[in-house]
């Protein structure tokens, strides 16, 4: 597997390097997955691809110094700030189950599972639940694609496919400021359904994390 070193990037930069990887899996044919850890400078909402901008309230955002970009994956958006973010690239080929997507989500979805058990951190894939559809902040949905720690979401996860090739990314809250997120998606962020590395185990550094992650093998 290659690996790409964590790196902090605007976010229109970040998506421009998931996207470039993604179309250079497809011009090569590469058939080694690729992973690559990255974080936000300055925070960024990504918005889903399909998604509607107009619950955002832009001057507010501008006045916070917090970009808005859009992703080349669906669901809703996020407020990618005190996180690790991580993006995997493979030919769906590689996956056992790769034409499925529930499946491969699973699959791909056990590397991290693997890895934080490594430091006492059970986590389990999540399920979907009824959620009001007013709700436009992506870790207060519940699906099937989620890693959650004791019933909490943890992770949120989502994917791309084009030409038999597999773009899935997702953030990792390593904290989140509950006030801040509530005034953006104007809506209440419930401390029952959302978790954090800081929540978890204190003692974790955002350095652990990428430590823990940038050690996967396949």
């Amino acid at each position: 597997m290659k690996f790409i070193e964590y790196s902090v990037n605007t976010g229109e930069e970040n998506m421009r390097i998931d996207s470039q990887l993604l179309e250079d899996a497809i011009a090569n044919n590469a058939t080694e997955p690729v992973l690559r850890l990255y974080g936000w400078a300055p925070a960024c909402v990504s918005l889903g691809r399909n998604q509607k901008d107009d619950f955002l309230d832009y001057e507010y955002l501008s006045s916070l110094g917090v970009d808005v970009v859009r992703r080349l994956t669906g669901g809703r958006a996020l407020l990618h700030d005190d996180e690790i973010t991580y993006s995997f690239v493979c030919p769906v080929t590689y996956l056992k189950n790769g034409g499925n997507v529930v499946e491969s989500y699973k699959e791909i979805c056990q590397i991290l599972i693997s890895r934080f058990a490594q430091i006492g951190i059970k986590l389990t894939l999540g399920a979907e639940k009824g959620v009001h559809t007013k709700f436009d902040y992506c870790m207060l949905v519940s699906t099937g694609a989620d890693l959650c720690y004791q019933g909490k979401k943890l992770i949120g996860s989502a994917q791309f496919r084009k030409e038999g090739y597999i773009l899935q990314h997702g953030s990792i809250l390593y904290d989140y400021n509950r006030e801040l997120l509530e005034k953006i998606f104007k809506e209440p962020v419930s401390t029952d359904e959302i978790t954090c590395i800081k929540e978890i185990n204190p003692s974790l550094t955002r350095e652990d994390i990428i430590k823990l992650l940038s050690n996967v093998t396949l």
